[in-house]
């Protein structure tokens, strides 16, 4: 009996392994990334056709969804997901039920486990419009000559019954950003063009180059090259005299779009007014060691580790305003290795890999980065003489309000028509907030604060 009592429990445990292999994963399946200061949750849909996986990522709390996976495999419970693009691998085994495994994206590795669970929606936002709206919306197309021609692509609104309304030029903030500034589950730029459209002036927001249906290389791209792209939309609406004044043509940047914008203005008196969204006054290297310093310490980061990063950052950004080429990486990569010895906070050390060093390295040599923080915003702000509206967040971690308000206020000094308002308990994205903490952009329902709105469409049309 004992033979066979051996070959049925090895058939048994062949028959399970098979099963175990073959079982179907199809589904959606749910985990939470684990990143400083806050939880990212994220969703893999995994579907099944002849033995083939095709998988599609879903991050709710960015409000992005269907986002397609290259390749997925699934054998010996081993499940493996990449999406080349974004730079995006997530290796698991299935453990009762469960995936657990680490996911890696661009030098970063975090553990994620996943669940089965049901597919979430798309989160549509309390203040994002709905069809139909009161006004005329346009999608339109224009060159830019300065760049080789490329077209980008946006949407114009102009409001009805309204003759010859004057117009902005949105202009988003750093990183790849769609016409509507779409980040963390909001839409900020379609809640401010939607309210200044119904308050009668007139809206031009368009795709940063190489961005959605935008021609173009956004990654060797800096400020001083997104101002032609922005140029290039002031050209295109002076052709569009049928439905907006020319005349009144204004800008309105947020972050990184209320540097660029100052730059327009000081060299080009067609600008009729500029109204500056979170907007920097002093250069990109106290921007950055002020932001950090604040980030750190809204997530209780140990103040040893805080104040070692900001002088090992300070060195660092030095370093690249003066880039050498290989040398300068060389010297910023043995910085980074020399401050993680000192860290004491064991989740902020265990950041510090090789591959997140290096890839840091690549981002702080970026044409980009160098551009950013080799320039100060006082050289336009002290050219620029058209009305100015400089606004900013009490609760603002990026572009801290006080320093920087103080430092445009401090450069428009000559100019006769300034306004400058700092709003209380607003963040860097004009949401109201607790903390202003980059955690709670996504969990705040609202995307745009109607005070804020209010005071912006009413000192534009104060003045036409």
């Amino acid at each position: 009996m004992q033979p066979l009592f051996k070959l049925i429990f090895k058939l048994a445990f062949f028959l399970a392994t098979i099963i175990a292999s073959a079982q179907d994963i199809s589904g959606t399946w749910k985990g939470s990334l684990s990143i400083p200061g806050m939880e990212l949750p994220i969703a893999f849909n995994i579907s099944e056709a002849d033995g083939t996986y095709t998988t599609t990522l879903d991050s709710p709390n960015q409000n992005a969804f269907g986002i397609p996976i290259d390749k997925t495999t699934f054998q010996d419970n081993k499940l493996t997901i990449t999406q080349s693009q974004m730079g995006i691998e997530y290796t698991a085994t299935l453990v009762e039920g469960t995936f657990k495994g680490t996911f890696r994206q661009s030098g970063q590795e975090l553990p994620l486990q996943l669940v089965k669970g049901e597919k979430e929606k798309k989160k549509v936002r309390p203040q994002e419009p709905k069809k139909p709206f009161p006004y005329a919306a346009e999608d339109v197309t224009f060159e830019n000559a300065k760049a080789g021609n490329i077209k980008l692509a946006g949407t114009l609104t102009v409001p009805k019954d309204v003759k010859n309304p004057p117009v902005v030029i949105l202009i988003s903030g750093s990183g790849p950003q769609n016409r509507d500034e779409e980040l963390l589950g909001h839409k900020p730029f379609l809640v401010l063009a939607d309210h200044l459209t119904r308050q009668g002036i007139a809206v031009l927001r368009f795709d940063d180059r190489g961005t959605a249906q935008s021609e173009g290389n956004f990654s060797e791209a800096t400020s001083f090259d997104f101002a032609t792209d922005v140029e290039a939309a002031m050209a295109y609406l002076q052709t569009r005299k049928d439905v907006v004044d020319a005349n009144k043509i204004g800008l309105v940047g947020h972050s990184e779009g209320g540097l660029i914008a100052p730059i327009i203005a000081a060299r080009n008196k067609n600008v009729a007014f500029c109204v500056l969204l979170a907007g920097p006054g002093v250069g990109g290297k106290e921007v950055l060691l002020t932001q950090g310093k604040k980030a750190a310490e809204l997530e209780d980061y140990p103040a040893i580790d805080i104040e070692n990063s900001q002088k090992a950052s300070a060195k660092v950004f030095d370093i690249a305003a003066n880039y050498k080429g290989d040398e300068s990486k060389e010297e910023i990569l043995a910085i980074f290795q020399e401050l993680k010895t000192k860290m004491t906070n064991e989740k902020a050390k265990a950041e510090f890999t090789d591959q997140a060093m290096n890839q840091q390295v690549e981002m702080i040599t970026s044409p980009w980065m160098r551009a950013f923080l080799g320039y100060d915003p006082q050289t336009s702000l002290r050219k620029v003489n058209c009305p100015v509206l400089a606004i900013n967040g009490e609760k603002d971690f990026q572009v801290l309000p006080k320093l920087n308000l103080d430092a445009i206020e401090k450069g428009l000094k000559h100019n006769k028509d300034v306004t400058i308002k700092e709003f209380k308990n607003l963040n860097h994205l004009f949401q109201t907030s607790k903390t202003g903490a980059l955690s709670e952009y996504s969990e705040i329902e609202e995307t745009f604060a109607p005070v804020a709105l209010n005071f912006v469409s009413e000192w534009i049309n104060a003045r036409f």
